[in-house]
């Protein structure tokens, strides 16, 4: 049984993709700050097969510890999904350097420390692995007040081209998918009408559902997606 580590599966996105991992039948160590009622009900019901680390991003400097004294002893690990990420919604003019800088310990930093510890991993049991970043549309596409989210999306973006080239040699593969705008709770602050001027940017008139981005993280953790590195999957009901 392959095993992934998946940050930020307590609600939205990372709990589509965990419970996805799991009907699949990859093992995973789900990371999150809080234990939800989602990740009891998959404790319930995986047992083995799902373990939940409670930890908070923003501490980038303890995620080395993390890694030796909780994860590797689990593993070899084969996958590892960059999901956690916290929004900071505001006009460039408004910025906060404090909210920032939390933001890019969560959203960039973090993963960038957790990878490099995985990845070793990866080395050291010989494990010809995938990384999946999600990263989001507005890296590539302009929204009104999330300028210095997007950045945090854009810094993942190159961080995982780069992880494709420096290890592809070694078999292990580095992507990233772009969803689009999604009914989560980082969303759940926007008003109806704000969320209809988005639909209306979109091919669908919809918004992105979590379970089409679900599956294409457990398509490019899959062997199906063996020759695919270095690459960024929109999906975004036809935004970009």
């Amino acid at each position: 049984m392959k095993t992934i580590v998946l940050t930020g599966d307590s609600t939205g996105l990372g709990s589509e993709i965990a419970d996805m991992l799991l009907t699949n039948g990859y093992k995973v160590i789900g990371m999150s700050r809080t234990e939800t009622d989602s990740v009891k009900q998959r404790k319930a019901l995986h047992q083995e097969q799902y373990i939940h680390l409670e930890f908070d991003l923003s501490n980038t400097n303890e995620v080395k510890d993390l890694y030796i004294e909780k994860v590797k002893p689990i593993g070899p690990i084969y996958g590892l999904v960059n999901n956690a990420a916290i929004a900071y919604d505001d006009l460039a003019t408004n910025a906060s350097l404090e909210r920032i800088e939390n933001m890019f310990q969560v959203n960039v930093f973090s993963p960038m420390i957790l990878t490099k510890y995985i990845i070793r991993d990866m080395l050291l049991n010989g494990t010809k692995g995938s990384i999946v970043n999600i990263s989001s549309i507005s890296a590539s596409t302009g929204y009104k007040g999330l300028s210095m989210y997007g950045a945090t999306k854009g810094s993942l973006e190159s961080f995982s081209k780069g992880i494709a080239r420096e290890w592809g040699s070694k078999g292990i593969r580095s992507n990233c998918v772009s969803p689009g705008f999604m009914e989560t709770r980082m969303s759940s602050s926007l008003s109806a009408e704000q969320k209809e001027r988005i639909y209306r940017r979109t091919c669908l008139r919809s918004a992105t559902e979590e379970r089409s981005v679900a599956s294409t993280v457990l398509f490019l953790l899959s062997e199906d997606a063996s020759s695919i590195t270095s690459q960024s999957f929109v999906v975004d009901c036809g935004t970009i």
